[in-house]
């Protein structure tokens, strides 16, 4: 199984690219991870919140594929403990997901066309963090749940 983790705009804090490397590098020897971050809309002024989500939803689809299982990172989703979130990625690696796609939408969130593509919306807290924070966070229980599957010692419980 691949998983492709799509993003809204580019990491700018260093402290933040660190981290994420960090992660994406030590996931590499359990999955196959591609990540691409699609670049924020401009001269956005004159655009409605509205429209930008929209901008952002036909760039989002146009990476995705239809046999894709499509996973939003979104706020009014469901929480998993990190145990719970390596069985659902074990889920997927048992019943032939060929790609997963984990989604995080830029400063509003998704158009409605990217929630009726969704197959899936998952939140990593109730509370609310910035969407370039997500990242780091998200990668990082990836990296979490293949270490629980694997029975390694990254995670105590």
């Amino acid at each position: 199984m691949k998983v492709l983790i799509i993003h809204c705009g580019k990491t700018e804090e260093k402290y933040l690219i660190t981290g994420i490397d960090k992660y994406e590098n030590r996931l590499k020897h359990y999955l196959q991870v591609e990540t691409i971050y699609l670049p924020l809309l401009k001269n956005t002024q004159a655009l409605s919140k509205e429209a930008q989500k929209e901008k952002e939803g036909k760039n989002i689809l146009s990476k995705i594929q239809n046999t894709d299982f499509v996973v939003l990172l979104d706020e009014k989703g469901k929480y998993f403990t990190s145990i719970d979130f390596s069985k659902y990625i074990n889920q997927h690696l048992n019943s032939g997901t060929k790609r997963l796609v984990f989604v995080t939408g830029g400063p509003y969130g998704f158009s409605q066309e990217i929630y009726e593509k969704a197959h899936y919306k998952l939140s990593l807290s109730p509370m609310t963090f910035s969407h370039q924070m997500v990242r780091l966070f998200f990668i990082e229980q990836l990296y979490r749940a293949m270490t629980i599957q694997k029975g390694e010692p990254y995670h105590h419980e």
